[in-house]
């Protein structure tokens, strides 16, 4: 009997082990953003990286992680514990917000320079670095979920893109901190010395039109929220940062009172195989673009930018408005 006893003792051991392996596992610990779930399963996700929203190699692989994530909650039926809320039984996630939750009015500096500057990086960091933020930015553009961007403040370059990526985009067109530079979003990389990634000029494209973008793209233009809201970059424009987080909210909300299926099917249609071409075309143009960065002339021009950078921060003791704009 004892040894009979042991032996279910040891099942029941064995049977616990593999259900604990079998679970799935808990989302890693966020350093840049933090996402909070609504009661009706709109995510909030807040970019927090001080001071500007940097994005380097670690930002853009907490993103996709994100939205791996809030993908997956979409995707199943019984979501996982995103928000921190003690609620046992979460919401299942349809919608995501993407928002700055910054002190300073910053949406993202954009890309670090420093991932882009040759004397400070390599081919193979700089490409892993390349097609980690364009498989990012092609997989939210084909998203399932309902995704809007909240732009508030500086939104140049990859911030921009950020939000052309998403299905709806609103911006705040005050400031809340006396030194800050007036709100702004385009694609400037043209003023730094390098050309528009190509799909991100197609994206600007298929919301502004071909003929706006590439005046955009080729004159590095950043408009202020009224300019953007005339040519259709951003579908509203709200006065401050609490209009910004309801207006957002409410947009992510009307878009949830359709059934997933067909909305769903529509993007798919519309968007997967420009997803699909970004996402193989990413690793070649690293491959060009690295040659690009390597002449002389590029690392002159970015060199350039970090030492301007460096002086303004030095100046005004973390960097002022301008500092967005420095940035890709």
């Amino acid at each position: 009997n004892g040894k009979k006893e042991k032996e279910q003792l040891s099942a029941k051991k064995k049977k616990t082990k593999t259900k604990m392996s079998s679970s799935p596992p808990s989302p890693p610990p966020r350093r840049f953003t933090s996402t909070s779930v609504t009661a009706d399963g709109v995510a909030l996700v807040s970019l927090r990286r001080e001071p500007v929203n940097t994005m380097d190699t670690p930002f853009w692989e907490e993103l996709l992680s994100v939205l791996d994530e809030l993908e997956g909650s979409f995707s199943s039926k019984k979501a996982e514990k995103y928000s921190d809320s003690s609620s046992l039984s979460p919401p299942r996630i349809r919608a995501a917000v993407f928002s700055s939750g910054l002190r300073r009015d910053v949406f993202t500096a954009g890309n670090d320079v420093k991932e882009l500057y040759a004397p400070m990086t390599s081919r193979e960091r700089y490409q892993r670095f390349w097609v980690l933020q364009n498989t990012f930015l092609a997989r939210l553009f084909a998203s399932p979920l309902v995704t809007v961007a909240a732009w508030r403040g500086a939104t140049p370059a990859a911030g921009c893109c950020l939000g052309l990526a998403c299905d709806t985009r609103i911006m705040s067109s005050g400031v809340e901190n006396a030194n800050a530079a007036a709100p702004h979003v385009g694609l400037n990389e043209v003023a730094l010395g390098i050309p528009v990634p190509e799909k991100w000029s197609l994206l600007l494209a298929r919301v502004v039109g071909v003929a706006r973008a590439e005046r955009m793209a080729l004159f590095a233009e950043l408009l202020s929220p009224q300019q953007a809201l005339e040519c259709g970059l951003v579908d509203a424009v709200v006065p401050d940062r609490a209009a910004l987080d309801a207006a957002a909210l409410a947009a992510a909300r009307r878009a949830l009172r359709f059934p997933d299926g067909g909305r769903v099917a529509t993007k798919m249609r519309e968007r997967a195989s420009f997803a699909k071409e970004w996402t193989e075309f990413a690793p070649g143009e690293a491959l060009g673009a690295w040659e690009m960065l390597e002449h002389p002339s590029t690392v002159k021009a970015l060199g350039g930018v970090i030492e301007r950078l460096a002086g303004k921060k030095k100046k005004s003791g973390g960097g002022g408005g301008e500092e967005a704009r420095s940035k890709l």
